[in-house]
């Protein structure tokens, strides 16, 4: 689907539509997965997905529909069963209007073409690469290689016409023995910048330098958390903290502390869509431009995102994070960027006298958003740090820990980060974080 297929798609929604004002998505993907456990490929999948999402607007009435036929018919028949959904919908007093266009002269092309004609060939080839230092050792790797391409498309009934289009590649890699595992894992908009020998390395060492793993005693410790667990705790404080609807229903910890010191002086957090070394967006799901937002500046509360229905509450303009409607959510940031330090992950190790190395956290979830407090465990790597060194990997722990009691307690900061899933970020060092109880394994 191009931009001119595209939008001769929603044009026939928008001549169809007998509401007060229309909104289309039309969203395409092609998508590829390699499946592998016991160091062999044991699933290939791939598929092409297209579907068009359509929001009517009848007085304060509004209406949401989403199908997959996209014939003329099928685009003109989401038309009405929008409108009549809305017809019969409770009024929202709140909404006041569907954006109208903002002008915006950026990219919007964000596609890799090698990465989008990318081959299950390449993948396996990929997967050998990352299972070769697992096979030397005695070890079994698993995991998944995806690759694809996708495109969205939003048009209204008040002028608003976009379109973009991005790809996207990741490989992620869990090497077991008897009693450890380790993990890594690379996401990318190009496929050539997945390292799939150097993933399987770094996971199989993890895997070896967590044998026999020990116990600790539940507790406060220091901890070095990598970047895949800082972007989790990170993506956390995104999702139910940094939003304008979470603060306008004082939800969030952000309500009535603007301008605050919030976390340590060492902490910036912001979010931005044209940043390549995320995966880039030029608009969100209403078709307005992404701007840059800062969340925390050096440790204060800076702003949050807005999307047009919460902003026109408080007579201000979208910053462009709108998700596609129905949306429960609000608007979130999920192109989030963290300030990176001077240091480096081998140096906060050998920076520590005592303390706990976590490489990824698992079942994360927000337990009191106001506090920030949220709950998970370690998995796939976790490890004991004495005089400086790696002295023994550990059976996983559960954490209870405060976000931003954690960040206001951050004395190193890697140089370098990675992007992990919506969250770019560096590795940290903590003096404090709260682990509740331990496990068997």
């Amino acid at each position: 689907m191009d931009r001119e297929q595209a939008m001769e798609m929603a044009q026939v929604v928008l001549e169809a539509s007998e509401a007060d004002q229309t909104e289309v998505i039309l969203s395409a993907s092609q998508s590829a997965l390699t499946r592998f456990a016991n160091n062999a490929i044991h699933q290939n999948v791939a598929e092409t997905v297209v579907q068009a999402s359509v929001r009517a607007v009848v007085g304060k009435r509004v209406g949401v529909v989403t199908g997959s036929d996209l014939s003329p018919e099928g685009l003109r028949q989401l038309a009405r069963d929008a409108r009549d959904l809305a017809r019969v919908s409770a009024p929202d007093e709140d909404f006041v209007s569907l954006p109208g266009p903002v002008p915006y002269s950026g990219e919007t092309d964000f596609a890799d073409p090698a990465t989008a004609d990318f081959t299950p060939e390449g993948r396996a080839e990929g997967v050998r690469l990352a299972i070769l230092a697992a096979e030397s050792q005695g070890l079994t790797a698993a995991g998944a290689f995806s690759t694809g391409w996708s495109s969205t498309t939003v048009a209204n009934s008040l002028g608003v016409a976009t379109y973009q289009c991005r790809t996207q590649a990741e490989l992620s890699v869990v090497v077991a023995g008897s009693d450890s595992s380790g993990y890594a894992r690379t996401a990318a908009a190009q496929v050539s910048d997945i390292d799939a020998a150097a993933l399987g390395e770094t996971a199989t060492q993890k895997c070896l330098t967590s044998r026999h793993p020990q116990e600790v005693e539940p507790g406060d410790y220091t901890v070095i958390l990598e970047p895949e667990a800082v972007g989790d705790m990170i993506m956390m404080l995104s999702m139910y903290d940094l939003g304008a609807l979470a603060v306008q229903e004082g939800r969030s910890f952000m309500a009535g502390q603007m301008g605050q010191r919030v976390c340590g002086t060492n902490i910036s957090i912001w979010d931005d869509g044209h940043d390549p070394r995320g995966l880039r967006m030029a608009y969100d799901f209403e078709g307005v431009p992404k701007q840059r937002v800062n969340l925390i500046t050096d440790g204060v509360a800076a702003g949050v995102v807005w999307d047009s229905y919460t902003a026109q509450r408080e007579g201000r303009s979208s910053t462009g994070h709108a998700l596609p409607a129905p949306n429960h959510w609000g608007p979130v940031p999920i192109n989030v960027f963290v300030a990176t330090g001077d240091s480096s992950l081998g140096e906060m190790i050998a920076n520590t006298e005592y303390g706990l190395l976590v490489t990824r956290f698992h079942y994360t979830n927000m337990i009191h958003p106001i506090r920030t407090v949220f709950t998970g465990m370690t998995r796939d790597g976790t490890f004991l740090i004495r005089d400086g060194r790696i002295a023994a990997g550990l059976k996983n722990l559960r954490f209870t820990q405060s976000i931003l009691e954690a960040l206001s307690g951050v004395s190193a900061i890697a140089r370098e980060g990675q992007l992990t899933d919506y969250v770019w970020c560096p590795a940290m060092k903590l003096d404090a974080f709260s682990f509740s109880s331990a496990t068997e394994f």
